[in-house]
This record gives structure tokens, C-alpha cells and sequence, in this order.
């Protein structure tokens, strides 16, 4: 009895421990989004580049695009501007930028200092849009179909690789399959 007393505290600590030194292992950028496979959320926010015009998902039915998600603030969104550069000056895919808790003047100071590669950018000053798509931080990118469907998620700043290796092949196959 007095073995078993001290045991099961052992025991749970040593369970405890494993579990720790597994989560340590993770890529928190490899978090799936519980958005893959469902509509996009639904949003109306002002444009960055004209507070009384209006971005929703709606304007971009029936093509495929990319959303995102960016800040002036934001370290790594600035390490992952030349590759949405690249991107969309070869017109691969309509990107919209959404400016997540970020000032209008700030975003907009930014991209004119560092161009412009978003179709459209909204403004979304309080994060409330943001939240609805389950952002973690800045940057985050979504591939999103004809349909409205989020089909792909990527946490972290987009680089040429992940661009080739994952990104294009998806966006192939959705051109291909008209979704």
C-alpha cells in the first residue's frame, strides 16, 4: 500500500514529462485550422486604400485567391513580402491582404513603401475578422477555392519554397478540378 502511495504520484509525473517533451517537438505552424474543408468566414470590412468601399469574400466568388493576413508591425511579414511580390507579378492568383490590428495610415504607408502585390487590401483595425478566420499571429496565408472553401493554411511567412512546393500544386489542382 505504501509502495503504491508513492508510485502513482511517480507515474503521473513521468506521464506528465512525456506528454511536455512531446508538445515540445511540435511546429506550431503546422497547427491544422479547423477551417480546412468549410466555407470561409463571412466578412464586410472597410478597404485599406478607400475607408468607404467595402471588402468581402463575395467579391472574389467563383475564383480561386489567396487571403493574406498581414501587419505593418510585423516582422515577418515584411520577410515574406518579396515572395507575395513575386507571386503576384506573375498573376498566378488574386491575393487580398487583410491588415490585421494594424492603423489604416500605418498599413498604408507600408505598402507604399514596400508595393502593393494585394488584388484588394481590407482593414481590419480591431482583429474581430481575423479571429473569425482563428488567426494565431501575423502572417498567415489561406487558399481559398471557387466555392468559398478554405482549402489550405499556411502560419508563418510564405516563402518561395512553400509557394512551389505547396501552394502552386494546390492551386493547379483547384484550376484543374473548377473548384
Amino acid at each position: 500500500m505504501r509502495l503504491l502511495r508513492f508510485a502513482l504520484p511517480l507515474l503521473l509525473f513521468l506521464v506528465l514529462l512525456i506528454l511536455l517533451a512531446r508538445g515540445l517537438t511540435l511546429d506550431p505552424r503546422k497547427l491544422p485550422s479547423p477551417l480546412i474543408g468549410k466555407p470561409a468566414p463571412a466578412f464586410a470590412v472597410p478597404r485599406l486604400d478607400d475607408a468607404a468601399g467595402q471588402l468581402r469574400p463575395a467579391d472574389m466568388a467563383g475564383r480561386v485567391w489567396l487571403l493574406n493576413v498581414w501587419a505593418s508591425w510585423c516582422a515577418p511579414c515584411l520577410e515574406e513580402h518579396p515572395a507575395l511580390m513575386a507571386l503576384a507579378q506573375r498573376g498566378v492568383v488574386p491575393i487580398v491582404g487583410l491588415n490585421h490590428k494594424d492603423t489604416r495610415e500605418a498599413g498604408r504607408a507600408w505598402l507604399q513603401r514596400h508595393g502593393n502585390p494585394y488584388h484588394a487590401s481590407g482593414f481590419d483595425g480591431d482583429g474581430r475578422t481575423g479571429i473569425d478566420f482563428g488567426v494565431y499571429g501575423v502572417p498567415e496565408t489561406y487558399v481559398i477555392d471557387r466555392a468559398g472553401i478554405v482549402r489550405f493554411k499556411h502560419t508563418g511567412p510564405l516563402t518561395r519554397d512553400v509557394i512551389e512546393a505547396r501552394i502552386e500544386p494546390l492551386l493547379k489542382k483547384l484550376e484543374q478540378a473548377g473548384g
